[in-house]
């Protein structure tokens, strides 16, 4: 067996070489690719309940490498469909303080925007999404925002979060007077458990969001969640954040802000939403909140990350090669 050969043979296995996303090739420079895979291991801007959420992207590396390649549902290999590419971590010197690493973040998704990548990010806390949309929309192009959370983060009185100013409580409110996102085309899906005594219930209503909560969705069924949502979306650009503790904490224990009074949603159904979105144009997504020193040995909530990230590659990657197919 060639040189070669032995190492197509060794990389079909999860446990040899260096970890990437999805195992793409690693390629710092976003010139490179047409989806981006990024890792943001940012932590500092929700340190009022747990830090650890910076050690999540090479969690996530390190269980995706053996994820399997082809889409059940789609048929296809999102890798061979696009350039898909890992292209490391932001790079961010004061990563302790908070408000300075945003300006990081924004900064390197500017580049990937620049470069005509779409990004997919794994986080890291949830205040790693403002500097993204802030990257990839504008007053003039504001995006469609699909939201799954436990939690709604409109904070939108308070002037921090004790201290930072962009923070993993403000970034949704803050995405609608910055005009990043289009309320009245976005959608806030899978919001459970009882509230803190900060919280404003209202706010998402106020700024324009349609609310899904929890208890609603299942009311409607995914297919009635996917309806909604699109309907909203129209043929609007798309960003999907995925906060991980909308997922039900049987199957992803390993989060920040864990809601355990009420199931959330389960893999079908949270797999079953980001399918919905298939052929709409999605610009860049994340996944955000893993806390993997809490997870369980068998990294169940970094395999769940795992799968989600492997959705909203593929919805990116489907979408590219649709547009650059020849028209017959």
């Amino acid at each position: 067996m060639d040189d070669a050969a032995a190492e197509r043979t060794m990389r079909s296995t999860y446990w040899w070489g260096v970890p990437t996303f999805l195992a793409a090739p690693h390629d710092p420079d976003p010139v490179g690719c047409d989806v981006a895979l990024v890792g943001v291991p940012h932590s500092s801007g929700n340190g009022s309940t747990e830090r650890d959420q910076h050690l999540g992207p090479r969690a996530v590396r390190h269980v995706s490498a053996g994820y399997r390649r082809r889409h059940r549902r789609f048929g296809v290999v999102p890798h061979d469909l696009c350039r898909l590419r890992d292209v490391g971590d932001v790079v961010m010197p004061e990563f302790m303080v908070s408000d300075r690493a945003i300006k990081d973040i924004e900064a390197r998704f500017r580049q990937i925007a620049a470069a005509g990548a779409r990004p997919v990010a794994v986080g890291g806390d949830h205040s790693i999404t403002l500097p993204i949309l802030r990257a990839l929309g504008s007053p003039e192009r504001p995006l469609a925002l699909v939201h799954l959370d436990a939690h709604l983060d409109t904070y939108d009185r308070m002037d921090t979060w004790f201290g930072v100013v962009d923070s993993a409580a403000h970034w949704a409110s803050k995405a609608v007077h910055e005009r990043l996102v289009d309320p009245g085309r976005s959608t806030q899906l899978g919001m459970r458990g009882h509230m803190s005594p900060w919280t404003q219930a209202n706010v998402s209503d106020e700024l324009g969001y349609l609310v899904l909560e929890k208890a609603r969705c299942d009311d409607l069924g995914v297919e009635g969640v996917v309806t909604a949502i699109l309907e909203r979306v129209g043929d609007c650009p798309v960003y999907v954040s995925f906060d991980l503790d909308c997922l039900d904490p049987g199957i992803a224990p390993g989060v920040s802000n864990l809601e355990p009074g009420e199931d959330g949603f389960t893999m079908t159904q949270a797999a079953g939403i980001l399918q919905g979105l298939r052929g709409r144009d999605v610009v860049g997504g994340d996944v955000v909140c893993l806390m993997p020193t809490k997870d369980n040995p068998n990294a169940i909530t970094a395999m769940n990350a795992t799968t989600i990230l492997f959705e909203l590659a593929t919805l990116i990657a489907v979408r590219i090669a649709a547009s650059t197919s020849p028209v017959p």
